[in-house]
């Protein structure tokens, strides 16, 4: 009798025809991988032969292509109807004897290898899935904590009727496949015990922008299910692939804790799962340990190497023996089939609305429309062509309609949810994980999505208009003098990065204390003794899982910088230390205890002063701790550490000293350090302040404001604030030929370049060796300096002429 099963050591990638892309990659990663330390669940997959004897048997064939020539494949306005006939064909079709024959040799072979006690998962893999072109991720059934042959026969006779969910037979039409000649195999696999431990998925690579030198893992309480259907928000960890692969100490770049709602478990009653609320103290602490999380990623980085492309990795753990498995690996199909990423197109909202909500945003999109709250794909009539779909959560019974959303936005998921994925493969704008957004935005009202701005997502009320520019950074001329970026929000980084920038001339972290952080980091110094009862609070809900405070602002701090740093590696990222004034300290969590009250504080308590005095030094010591992580222990040896409102020598004397008793001294390890040119004795004794640091960076904002004498928040003398004043531009001149002098590298942060191109000519004539530009700007800048430096070889060569 012939033989309808192959085991997985009998499967490998040449057999996709057989057993599908699924069962086909376990097979090719169980034979060739386990020797590397992967651990796969054995198992077996049922073959394409034995479906086609399935309905060759049952008489199916005619049936079901009659069924789906009815098909109405212009408005799929009968796929319901359609689905369901076949699907109630196949369901009383009588199972073949030979194929369940052999399906019970596999069962009976995995029994005798590890015991009477086995619980399966059988999985659903078309002949045509997960090929690099299309992911057919979720398109058929999957059944969990299978038990006992009869159990496992009737998962298989459901799965083969799951070739035809109507997400399935769309999803076919869509990509061109061929109904009739698709076929369908079943993976049978060990299931593992994640039901009493946790589960995830892996991406290599960020899956919303396709930076690829990242590992990208979610990880939930429980099943996988809840992460691949977006039920709930799981925790995330990025994971540098150059820092792994050279053995750095701490390669884990960001880490994100999600709320883990729910967890999926078996069914104590029997076969099957359930769905139960996560216990607060689970829902506050992160799933894996920080050695779990390198391994998975060094699963990952040699399962993207065997399969040489960027893979989709799904993982489980068992709580029985704590090991870590691999339970599905497929090609990553989005962000792998963008061929040119080079060509930018960047969005930008023109005006602001009312916010109605706000969540995860993907895409880094804008999008507008009328807004479509369904609660069920059974309602998909409602939604019309251009609509913006609000719903609880998607699945892939959602796949046929979402195609006619022009963005999607829901309730709960992550980054790797249903609703993520298909948001990806269709180009739209989504936001996930807005908790309440079926309640608050009203069926059929005008909204704007802007995903433009970061990892926040924001629904606005009303139409509002953006400006949506593309170019394509392959016709820009690469300019002598070095483009780069400024940077605050680490969220854009991944993003940025393929912008035709030489690195980062600026990273505030004002922004990651602001928004990542929120609290002082005195309050946090000196958590103990603090007075505000309710400021103790709120610090205490926010770092529950810290047990020394501090350590929340030192981690915190280092991986914000470290995606940055990550981002434009190996280019140089210059962060400049904590400046902000102490009335911004005192809006802080905590802060008003700390900070003294200032008539003027933009010439006040703020930069290097403050490093060194009794009222912050501790603070400033636990900044240090976090760029000495970030370079020792993450290996961002591209970070260069720049000093703010440095005021006299004797501070540079000062500030310089206090990080070398910190570890982080100049020019061990290769340490730089630099100075915010931006006060008019700096300019003078540039020769004096050279001795202290390797580099220069003029702010303009800053240095025109004390130079002219002139508030530059002031609306009344907004008319004399003028970076292109001789006073600011004499000023400018002095110290660029005070650095060359010195050897002394040199660069300037600002607007000013890109607003005004005859700021850019000034700077490169003057022979400035960057300029930093907000990402907005930096286009039109690069074109600036090239306008600017081909003036200045016609100068050149007209001066030779004469």
């Amino acid at each position: 009798m012939q033989n309808y099963i192959k085991h997985f050591n009998e499967i490998d990638i040449h057999n996709v025809p057989e057993v599908g892309g699924k069962n086909a990659s376990l097979g090719e990663m169980f034979q060739k991988l386990t020797s590397k330390g992967v651990r796969i669940p054995d198992g077996f997959a049922t073959t394409s032969a034995g479906y086609w004897l399935f309905l060759e048997e049952a008489q199916l064939k005619d049936k079901i292509f009659k069924e789906l020539e009815k098909l109405d494949k212009k408005d799929f306005s009968n796929l319901r109807k359609v689905g369901a006939a076949i699907r109630n064909y196949i369901g009383k079709a009588e199972f073949p004897q030979a194929i369940k024959t052999s399906v019970e040799k596999g069962y009976n072979a995995l029994v005798k290898n590890y015991g009477k006690e086995i619980s399966l998962a059988v999985r659903s893999s078309a002949t045509a899935e997960d090929l690099p072109n299309a992911s057919f991720a979720g398109q058929q059934e999957t059944y969990l904590n299978v038990k006992g042959i009869d159990e496992l026969i009737a998962a298989c006779h459901k799965c083969y009727a799951s070739l035809f969910t109507n997400r399935a037979i769309k999803y076919r039409e869509d990509n061109h496949f061929d109904q009739t000649k698709v076929a369908l195999s079943i993976g049978i696999q060990l299931m593992v015990r994640s039901d009493l431990a946790a589960s995830g998925v892996n991406f290599t690579l960020d899956p919303d922008t396709g930076f690829d030198k990242v590992v990208l893992i979610s990880s939930v309480w429980g099943l996988g299910e809840n992460i691949v259907q977006g039920s709930i928000n799981p925790d995330e960890y990025f994971v540098f692939k150059p820092s792994l692969k050279t053995g750095i100490r701490q390669p884990i770049i960001s880490r994100k804790l999600g709320s883990k709602e729910k967890t999926m478990i078996y069914d104590p009653s029997g076969s099957g799962t359930v769905n139960l609320e996560t216990k607060k103290e689970k829902m506050e602490q992160f799933v894996l340990t920080d050695s779990e999380v390198v391994k998975l990623a060094e699963w990952s980085i040699i399962i993207e190497d065997h399969y040489n492309r960027p893979m989709d990795i799904e993982w489980a753990k068992d709580g029985l023996t704590n090991e870590l498995f691999i339970v599905q690996a497929r090609p990553e199909t989005v962000q792998s089939a963008v061929k040119d990423k080079l060509k930018i197109t960047t969005y930008k909202l023109l005006e602001k609305g009312q916010v109605i909500t706000k969540g995860m945003g993907l895409g880094n999109k804008i999008s507008s429309g009328k807004a479509r709250i369904l609660h069920s794909p059974k309602e998909s009539d409602k939604l019309q062509q251009g609509e913006i779909l609000v719903t609880e959560k998607t699945d892939p019974d959602w796949d046929p309609i979402l195609k006619k959303a022009a963005g999607i936005i829901t309730d709960q998921g992550g980054r790797t949810s249903h609703a993520a994925i298909v948001a990806r493969e269709v180009g739209v704008a989504a936001i996930v994980g807005a908790i309440n957004a079926t309640k608050t935005i009203k069926d059929g009202e005008d909204i704007t999505i802007s995903c433009a701005d970061g990892d926040t997502g924001v629904v606005y009320k009303g139409l509002l208009k953006w400006d949506e520019t593309e170019v394509d950074t392959k016709s820009l001329k690469k300019p002598k003098t070095k483009p780069m970026l400024i940077l605050a929000d680490p969220e854009q980084a991944f993003k940025l990065s393929f912008y035709p920038a030489e690195g980062v001339g600026l990273m505030r972290l004002e922004f990651v204390i602001n928004n990542s952080i929120q609290i002082h980091p005195m309050a946090l110094r000196h958590f103990d003794t603090l007075k505000d009862a309710s400021a103790k609070m709120e610090i205490e809900k926010l770092t529950h899982h810290y047990p020394d405070k501090s350590d929340y602002f030192v981690h915190k701090l280092a991986e914000g910088i470290a995606k940055i740093a990550a981002a434009f590696y190996p280019k140089d990222v210059i962060v400049r230390t904590s400046d902000f004034k102490s009335n911004e300290y005192a809006n802080l969590i905590g802060g008003k205890e700390f900070e003294p009250l200032e008539r003027n504080p933009m010439i006040g308590f703020r930069g290097a002063s403050r490093y060194y005095h009794p009222k912050y030094q501790d603070a400033f010591e636990l900044e240090c701790k976090a760029m000495k992580m970030v370079r020792e222990d993450m290996g961002f040896d591209n970070v260069k550490i720049m000093i703010p409102f440095c005021r006299t020598l004797k501070e540079a004397d000062k500030v310089i000293n206090l990080m070398a008793n910190q570890g982080l001294k100049r020019g061990e390890q290769g340490l730089q350090l630099y100075m915010m040119t931006e006060i008019p004795n700096n300019v003078i004794l540039a020769e004096e302040f050279a001795k202290y640091f390797d580099g220069f960076s003029i702010g303009s904002n800053d240095l025109t404001q004390l130079t002219l004498g002139v508030d530059r928040d002031s609306e009344l003398l907004s008319d004399i604030f003028d970076v292109n004043d001789v006073g600011v531009k004499k000023m400018i001149a002095m110290v660029i030929a005070s650095a060359y002098k010195t050897h002394t590298k040199i660069g300037l942060c600002g607007q000013a370049p890109s607003d005004f191109p005859e700021f850019a000519q000034f700077l490169v004539e003057n022979g400035i060796n960057s300029i930093s530009f907000n990402p907005d700007a930096l286009i039109t800048g690069i074109k600036n300096i090239n306008i600017a430096e081909a003036d200045k070889v016609s100068f050149g060569m007209a001066s030779n002429s004469n």
